[in-house]
């Protein structure tokens, strides 16, 4: 198990209502809804600075493990891996995309059939001896581009929480965890 990041099982964690404004003010002619914060375990909490060597992965099966998005940054940031975002061009222009990423959709939309380029844009998008570390809305489909990956031959690394991060008890995205959340390098047309 990484640093601050809970197994991957989706298990309850506790929680607790905070108010974002006075409970006396109303919003929209409502009060105010609280906001769902996470309260995690000491064990389970974010450290506030960047993954010592060595904590920023985890082995997995059929690809080379899984990277915090901190970690995947660094070796983005040093050139040491290309990041590949799987996402579809639809998500990456309406939700945010991170500028200087490989866009390289492994579905497409619409009805998210495999993108049959996507081997031939792979292979042409990491340099020999380079790693590539997927990016998808929450770490699912770039398990399955980081499986193929491997199979094309080419060191390769999932992003856990992807993105925008699980779903918070609303069932809203962006809120547990994520690329965009943790204040990494993203923008939105």
């Amino acid at each position: 198990m990484l640093p601050g990041y809970p197994s991957l099982s989706h298990g309850s964690r506790p929680w607790r209502a905070v108010s974002l404004l006075p409970a006396s003010r109303p919003l929209a002619g409502r009060w105010q809804n609280p906001v769902m914060v996470s309260e995690p375990k000491l064990s389970q909490r974010q450290d506030a600075q960047a993954p010592r060597a060595g904590e920023g992965t985890r082995p997995a099966q059929g690809y080379a493990g899984d990277v915090s998005p901190q970690q995947a940054c660094d070796w983005w940031q040093s050139g040491d891996a290309v990041l590949v975002d799987v996402r579809t061009d639809a998500e990456r222009e309406w939700v945010g995309f991170v500028p200087g990423a490989v866009g390289l959709s492994w579905k497409e939309w619409p009805g998210m059939a495999f993108n049959p380029s996507f081997d031939e844009a792979l292979r042409a998008a990491v340099p020999p001896g380079k790693k590539a570390v997927f990016l998808c809305r929450s770490g699912h489909r770039s398990i399955s581009a980081a499986k193929r990956g491997t199979e094309l031959g080419i060191e390769s690394w999932n992003i856990l929480e992807g993105f925008e991060g699980d779903r918070d008890e609303d069932g809203h995205r962006g809120h547990k965890g994520g690329w965009r959340m943790r204040g990494l390098p993203w923008r939105q047309n």
